[in-house]
């Protein structure tokens, strides 16, 4: 029995819930695009105000404000993705602009820079692909299940 699993062991569904839209690529976009998601979220069962949601709604606004930013292509749209599942909320923003891959430095002193640190702790996993026929994509993924604690040692 290879490959089954045994009956007590907990089954989550498979399901996966997909919303994905286009924004104009301005600030304005970028405001609407957070809170969009942040609806979208609480129809699928993730209230307002609880920690995904908060999470989310962090890191969409920066990747959108980064997207709009840094990403630009006047006429061309910037594109936000959720994928939600049992497992992994995630998070696609993509733009036109292909050439510039964003980095996690950014000098003390400096007054802007610092917003993929916040992504990258914010997010349990992120990274950046070419998008196809032309771009980028950022995609930030949150975890749904809570971690396993570690427990001290048992003594007596």
């Amino acid at each position: 029995m290879g490959g089954m699993r045994p009956a007590s062991a907990p089954r989550l569904p498979v399901t996966a819930r997909v919303f994905a839209q286009r924004f104009s690529s301005t600030p304005r976009g970028a405001r609407l695009a957070r809170h969009l998601v942040l609806h979208r979220l609480d129809a699928w069962g993730i209230p307002y105000g609880s920690p995904v949601s908060d999470t989310a709604a962090l890191l969409v606004a920066e990747l959108a404000a980064n997207a709009v930013t840094h990403g630009r292509v006047p006429g061309r749209d910037i594109e936000v993705l959720l994928r939600l599942d049992a497992y992994t909320l995630r998070i696609d923003v993509s733009d036109s602009r292909g050439e510039r891959r964003p980095t996690v430095t950014a000098a003390p002193d400096a007054e802007h820079g610092r917003g993929l640190l916040l992504v990258d702790a914010l997010a349990d996993r992120w990274c950046v692909f070419d998008r196809v026929p032309v771009g980028k994509t950022v995609r930030a993924e949150l975890d749904l299940l809570p971690r396993a604690v570690p427990q001290a040692p048992f003594s007596i």
